[in-house]
């Protein structure tokens, strides 16, 4: 995913292994109607989860489902892993970063077991959104196959 802002580009890694997916293929509709913001969404083959930006983790989920980053230039971004995965309270989630913690574009940030969420009944499809749009020009998203932490 590429921000053009005002006076420069960003780009934004697949936070996962998997398929990439316009935002409007998501299977719930505050991410389908981009309540929350603008992105893409990664349909996982691997259960590693990766920053997609350089920054300071901003808030993760006590349930583990979902972390808040803040970008070295602004950026909100929020990770969502899978659909209505809160209803699992953290299973099936391990959490290898903490609030206030400096990382790096790619870093390991969580594992997500897409097999376990999957028998669990829910879809591992995982939104990664940009939630402060107001100094965005244009964004330009990339579908098809992408590895995380590196396309």
């Amino acid at each position: 995913m590429q921000l053009f802002s005002k006076d420069k580009k960003n780009v934004v890694l697949a936070q996962q292994t998997g398929e990439a997916v316009v935002i409007t293929d998501v299977p719930d509709p505050v991410f389908a109607g981009k309540v929350l913001g603008d992105g893409i969404a990664i349909i996982p083959s691997s259960n590693e989860v990766f920053s997609p930006v350089s920054g300071t983790i901003a808030q993760i989920a006590h349930t583990l489902h979902a972390i808040g980053i803040e970008s070295e230039d602004g950026m909100e971004v929020l990770v969502h892993l899978g659909i209505d995965t809160v209803k699992l309270n953290g299973e099936g989630f391990t959490c290898y970063v903490e609030v206030g913690q400096h990382i790096v574009a790619g870093d390991k940030l969580m594992e997500m077991d897409i097999q376990f969420i999957e028998s669990k009944g829910y879809n591992t499809i995982s939104p990664c959104i940009i939630t402060n749009l107001n100094d965005t020009k244009s964004l330009k998203f990339e579908t098809g196959p992408v590895i995380g932490g590196k396309t």
